[in-house]
C-alpha cells in the first residue's frame, strides 16, 4: 500500500513539473524571442538609409523644379496684368481726350433728371402754390408740433391727441434748420448775427403724402417778439432738402377779429375778458368787429365793449347792429365787407372760442394774401361737470389742457379761419342762400379748396372751443335740427368717461325725443 501510494505521488509530481516547464518555455518564446522584422532591420539597416537618402534627394529636386515653374508662371501673369492695366489706362486717356463733351453731357443729363424729379415732387406736394381739390376729403391736414410736443389729429376717440416726445424725423428737421440759421457764412450780415437755439423754435407744421413725401414748415423767433424766421423743408422719400428761407415781420399785420353774436351776453363778457388779456400787449395790431343780431341786450353788449375799450385805451372796436334773425354766415360776411381801410387779415371767430397770443402769431404766419388761407382745428372741451365733477371745476385758465380726458380735436369745424380780406372777396364770400346750420362754413371751405390758394389745416394748441349748452330751435329744418342735436350730444359727452357707446346712445335719445329717426 505504501509503495503504491509513493509511486502515484511521484508520477503526479513529474507530470506537474513537465507541464510547468512547457508553459514557462512557451511564455519565454512568445515574449523574449527577437522578431523577424527587427532581425531583418538589424541585418539590413545600412542599406535602407542609403535608399531613403536617395529618395529624399529625388523628391527635393522635383519640388525645386515645380517651385521654379510656379515662379515663372507668376512672373508671366504679373507681366500680363501690367500690360492689361497699361492698355486700359491708355484707352481711358484716349476716351477723355476724344469724348470730353459726351461724358460731361451724360453727367449733366443724370443731374438734370434728378432735379426734374425733385421739382415735380415739390410741385405735386403743394408747397409754393395751392392745388385744386375736389372736396374736403381730398385734403391731407397738417400736424403741428412745438419743441416738446406733437399735436396729432388722426388719433380717434380712444387715443391721445398729443404726443409728449418728438419723432426722429422732426428732430432731424429742427437740427437742419438750426444749422442753416447759424451758418458762419451769414455772420457778416447784420440780420443774421443772432445765434439761434432750440428755445427759439416757436411752432412747426408738417404733413406726409404717401406718393410725394413730407413737408416741414418751421418758424423761429428772431430779433424781437414780432419777428420770425421761417424755413420750408421737403423730404421726397430722400435726404432732407431746403426749399425756402424767409423773414416774417408781423409788426404791421393787423388782425380784424370778427365775431357774430346774439343774446349770449355772459359768454361775450368772458370772451372780452380773454380778448383784453391777450390783445392788450399788441392792441395796435388787433381790431375787434362784433356783429350783433336783434335788439334784446344790445345796450349791455355796447357797455361791455365801451368798458373794454377804456381799459385798453384803444378805439379798435366796431359794433354792427343787424335787426334780423341770427345767421353766422351773414354776420361774418357783413363784418368782413364792412372793413374798408386796408387789406387786413380777417380772423373769423366765435364767442365761445378762447385763443392765445401764440395763436395770433400762427394766424399771421400761416396766411399770405393770394397764396395761403389758414383753417385751424380747435380743441373742443367736454362738459366740465362730467370731466371734473360738480363743485370741483377749476378756473377757465386751468381748464385749457389738451388731453384725452378733457376734449378732442374738432376736425369737423370749418367756421374758424384766418384769411386776407382780398381773398375772401375774390372767392365770393359766404353763400347766404344756404340755411342749413353749419353748411355755410363748409361751402366756404370748399370754395377755397377749388381755388388756387393753398389751404393750411392743422391742430392749434392755442385755440380752444369752450363747452356750452347748445339750444336747438325746433323751427329749423329737419336736417339742421339733426345737426344741432348731434353737435349738442358731442359737447355734452365725455368720451373718456362715458365711452363711445354712451355717446351714440345720447344722440339716439335726443333724436327719439324729437321724433327724428
Amino acid at each position: 500500500m505504501l509503495k503504491r501510494w509513493c509511486l502515484s505521488m511521484m508520477v503526479r509530481r513529474g507530470l506537474v513539473l513537465v507541464v510547468t516547464f512547457w508553459v514557462v518555455a512557451l511564455l519565454y518564446s512568445m515574449n523574449c524571442r527577437p522578431r523577424g522584422n527587427q532581425k531583418h532591420q538589424k541585418v539590413k539597416g545600412p542599406m535602407d538609409d542609403m535608399k531613403y537618402q536617395a529618395l529624399l534627394q529625388e523628391r527635393e529636386e522635383q519640388y525645386h523644379h515645380y517651385s521654379k515653374s510656379l515662379g515663372q508662371q507668376i512672373f508671366q501673369l504679373t507681366k500680363a496684368l501690367q500690360d492689361r492695366k497699361r492698355k486700359v489706362q491708355k484707352s481711358l486717356e484716349q476716351a477723355a481726350v476724344m469724348l470730353p463733351m459726351e461724358l460731361k453731357q451724360l453727367e449733366e443729363k443724370s443731374n438734370s433728371e434728378i432735379e426734374m424729379f425733385f421739382k415735380k415732387q415739390l410741385h405735386n406736394a403743394e408747397i409754393h402754390e395751392g392745388l385744386k381739390l375736389p372736396n374736403e376729403h381730398a385734403l391731407v391736414p397738417f400736424e403741428s408740433f412745438s419743441l416738446h410736443r406733437v399735436y396729432q389729429l388722426d388719433t380717434g376717440l380712444a387715443r391721445h391727441p398729443v404726443q409728449s416726445t418728438l419723432r426722429t424725423d422732426l428732430g432731424g428737421a429742427l437740427e437742419a434748420a438750426l444749422h442753416i440759421l447759424n451758418d458762419p457764412q451769414k455772420r457778416d450780415n447784420s440780420q443774421y448775427r443772432r445765434i439761434h437755439s432750440p428755445q427759439d423754435f416757436f411752432e412747426g407744421i408738417f404733413r406726409t403724402e404717401r406718393d410725394k413725401g413730407t413737408i416741414y414748415d418751421l418758424a423761429f423767433r428772431d430779433n424781437s417778439s414780432v419777428d420770425f424766421r421761417r424755413l420750408l423743408f421737403f423730404r421726397p422719400f430722400a435726404p432732407l432738402m431746403k426749399v425756402k428761407e424767409e423773414m416774417i415781420d408781423t409788426s404791421n399785420m393787423l388782425i380784424n377779429i370778427i365775431v357774430p353774436l346774439s343774446n349770449r351776453v355772459e359768454s361775450f363778457r368772458q370772451f372780452m375778458h380773454n380778448f383784453r388779456e391777450v390783445c392788450h400787449p399788441q392792441v395796435e395790431k388787433v381790431h375787434l368787429t362784433v356783429v350783433f343780431f336783434g335788439t334784446e341786450k344790445m345796450n349791455e353788449v355796447r357797455r361791455i365793449i365801451d368798458s373794454t375799450a377804456r381799459k385798453m385805451r384803444s378805439r379798435n372796436f366796431t359794433l354792427i347792429h343787424l335787426n334780423a334773425r341770427f345767421s353766422k354766415g351773414k354776420g361774418l360776411d357783413v363784418g368782413a365787407r364792412a372793413w374798408k381801410k386796408s387789406n387786413a387779415l380777417l380772423f373769423f371767430c366765435d364767442v365761445d372760442v378762447h385763443f392765445t397770443a401764440e395763436f395770433l402769431h400762427s394766424c399771421r404766419m400761416n396766411t399770405q394774401p393770394g397764396k395761403r388761407v389758414y383753417f385751424p382745428i380747435p380743441f373742443s372741451q367736454y362738459n366740465p361737470d362730467v370731466v371734473y365733477g360738480e363743485g370741483s371745476i377749476p378756473s377757465i385758465d386751468k381748464q385749457l389742457v389738451i388731453s384725452k380726458s378733457t376734449g378732442f380735436w374738432q376736425d369737423f369745424e370749418f367756421g374758424i379761419l384766418c384769411q386776407y380780406r382780398s381773398d375772401f372777396i375774390n372767392i365770393g364770400g359766404f353763400d347766404l342762400s344756404v340755411k342749413t346750420l353749419g353748411k355755410e362754413d363748409l361751402h366756404l371751405y370748399r370754395k377755397y379748396l377749388h381755388s388756387n390758394l393753398m389751404v393750411v389745416r392743422a391742430p392749434s394748441r392755442g385755440l380752444f372751443q369752450m363747452w356750452h349748452e347748445k339750444l336747438c330751435a325746433e323751427d329749423l329744418s329737419t336736417e339742421s335740427f339733426k345737426n344741432c342735436i348731434q353737435s349738442k350730444a358731442i359737447n355734452q359727452a365725455s368720451h373718456s368717461q362715458m365711452g363711445e357707446l354712451l355717446f351714440h346712445k345720447e344722440i339716439d335719445s335726443h333724436l327719439h325725443k324729437y321724433k327724428l329717426h
